[in-house]
């Protein structure tokens, strides 16, 4: 079965190993670009990078999911997303088009699937 589209999987391969055992292949991050289009967001008490995704990728399906878009575009990525967001640290937000035309284009899912 297929990843889900906007999953963090979709560029992944499947392989087999030695033992029949399936595994993933790394996946390569859609790391900061200094794009016009992008957001800077101050972050305030008790907000996450699932609520941040949930927030900025509202009309996109599961936004909330595509919390590590944000993680792994940050000028320095965010390694641990399970460590709070300090209060007042600024987080780069890929605008909705980077996301949908840069990070996941239809075009690099339908080569991705064969």
């Amino acid at each position: 079965m297929p990843p889900r589209r906007f999953s963090r999987y979709t560029f992944c391969q499947a392989v087999l190993d030695d033992e029949e055992r399936l595994f993933l292949t790394d996946r390569e991050p859609y790391r900061f670009r200094a794009l016009p289009d992008n957001r800077q967001h101050v972050v305030k008490e008790g907000e996450t990078l699932f609520s941040l995704a949930g927030r900025y990728f509202a009309p996109l399906p599961r936004p909330a999911g595509l919390w590590w878009v944000i993680a792994d575009f940050q000028p320095d990525p965010i390694q641990d997303p399970t460590i709070p967001l300090e209060v007042g640290r600024v987080v780069v937000v890929p605008s909705l088009r980077t996301v949908t035309e840069e990070i996941f284009p239809e075009k690099r899912r339908q080569e991705a699937s064969g």
